[in-house]
């Protein structure tokens, strides 16, 4: 009788223990942080030793810009800024993964935005884009939010079988929509892409869909456009450029040809304006300066000095 009670004493205590570890590891793993992104596991692309140490060190990238944004027919004054960091992503649900697992994926991240003023009233602009380390299929998932008094939109495309989109605006003639596209080159990847590998960017006659923040702030459909591709290098600067013929646009992004390929600044010319002034302005931003730091963990007053560096207002 003894020996069945101490035995069964002995069981609840081992389950216990079992029990506490299994909590506690589940515990640690939630704690995970960016700094802690896992490496991919053997991706298409192999890492050179140089992309680990740069791109897994726990910091992100964040650049700053000065500004210049055709709106309205003038050039507006302003601030952009690009942040890449590499996290883990949940190739499923497509959203950031709580922690590594089967379902993530190894992505390199960007936030873009642009804030510049147009009068009176300010215009906030932002995008992510989440392009798989790997480099072997789209990004997996691209957003967009634009923000001014008159009101906001937002659209988001996730890469399943067909790439699904919604896009949401404060526009009756834009309204809500969800559309299922073909497959096709996005603008907003290629960006992420050619801090990769500049070598893998499409070149030649491309069908694109243009970047989001140009669809919205020009009012155009969801869909591709045929464009012209050119990569060019010029002693230590690369350049890659896409012309638009029937959208009368042309895009050139400025990078470092060595690695890790810093953006330098890009430019943007199309048709701005109403009437009989529209006529073509290009949109520029020239860097202002560049910061490696686990920014997320840098979030109390004391850090506000952090942003002198970065020449931000």
């Amino acid at each position: 009788m003894k020996f069945s009670v101490l035995y069964t004493y002995f069981l609840i205590s081992v389950s216990l223990i079992v029990l506490l570890f299994t909590s506690c590891t589940q515990t640690a793993e939630k704690e995970t942080t960016q700094a802690e992104t896992p490496l991919p596991k053997d991706p298409p692309q192999k890492l050179s030793s140089a992309f680990r140490s740069y791109w897994y060190s726990g910091k992100a990238e964040i650049s700053s810009y000065a500004l210049s944004q055709a709106r309205y027919g003038e050039l507006r004054e302003g601030q952009a800024v690009l942040v890449f960091v590499t996290e883990p992503f949940n190739a499923v649900k497509q959203v950031k993964a709580d922690r590594a697992g089967d379902q993530s994926v190894s992505v390199l991240k960007l936030n873009s935005t642009r804030k510049f003023l147009t009068g009176l009233y300010p215009y906030s602009i932002m995008s992510s884009t989440f392009y798989p380390v790997a480099n072997n299929q789209h990004a997996i998932k691209v957003t967009n939010s634009v923000q001014e008094w008159c009101g906001q939109v937002y659209a988001q495309l996730n890469n399943r079988e067909e790439f699904e989109l919604q896009a949401n605006s404060y526009f009756e003639s834009e309204g809500d929509q969800q559309l299922k596209l073909s497959k096709s080159v996005l603008e907003n990847e290629l960006w992420t892409q050619l801090r990769m590998d500049p070598n893998s960017l499409p070149q030649g006659d491309v069908e694109i869909l243009p970047a989001f923040e140009y669809i919205r702030l020009k009012h155009l459909p969801f869909q591709a456009f045929k464009a012209k591709a050119v990569l060019r290098e010029k002693d230590s600067i690369s350049t890659y450029a896409l012309k638009y013929p029937e959208l009368n646009r042309k895009l050139e992004i400025h990078f470092r040809t060595a690695f890790p390929h810093e953006i330098e600044g890009w430019s943007e010319s199309y048709v701005d304006g109403y009437g009989p002034n529209a006529q073509i302005m290009t949109s520029t931003a020239k860097k202002i300066g560049q910061l490696n730091s686990p920014y997320w963990s840098q979030n109390g007053n004391v850090h506000l000095v952090l942003r002198d560096s970065l020449g931000l207002q």
